[in-house]
């Protein structure tokens, strides 16, 4: 049998050394987690409370006691489209991030914030585009959600038609 030289085994145990260090760097350096992409129904939510905050809020700067049932009504889809938020989501506040669109949609950064004081006419034309949206928006979402959306779109198309008898 053949005896190993001092050279030989601390050689051996080098190489050995190294390739522990080498396996262990190589099972520290994992991937960090991927962060998952917000669900779109709650991003969809999102917008929809971001508009209806929006909406409550032009009417209340009409002081009109005939408008107070429409402001009402706006209040009553707001409270459920927040009820509908996840809990971790319906906890966390909202960023700052400019004026919110009127009923749900995006906000675009060329487009100046609407006045804080609304005629009848702005209300009803907000009323309209609100009520035209929600065909798109029910696209893809659960059927719950996509009746509640119709519901307040139609809520909405109603709200139109009695602001134009109005005007």
């Amino acid at each position: 049998m053949r005896s190993l030289s001092r050279r030989a085994l601390l050689r051996g145990g080098a190489l050995g050394a190294t390739a522990v260090a080498v396996a262990g760097c190589a099972a520290e350096k994992q991937e960090p987690p991927r962060a998952e992409p917000p669900d779109p129904e709650t991003v969809l939510l999102k917008q929809l409370i971001a508009g209806k905050e929006q909406t409550i809020a032009l009417y209340s700067s009409i002081a009109s006691a005939k408008l107070a049932p429409f402001r009402e009504r706006h209040e009553a889809h707001l409270a459920e489209l927040r009820r509908r938020l996840p809990p971790e989501v319906a906890s966390t506040p909202a960023p700052a991030s400019g004026t919110p669109a009127p009923s749900g949609a995006p906000a675009s950064s060329g487009t100046p914030a609407p006045s804080p004081k609304a005629s009848l006419r702005s209300l009803q034309r907000l009323e309209q585009k609100a009520a035209a949206l929600r065909p798109r928006q029910i696209e893809g979402v659960s059927p719950a959600l996509a009746q509640l959306i119709a519901s307040i779109g139609a809520c909405e198309a109603a709200h139109a038609f009695a602001l134009a008898r109005s005007l």
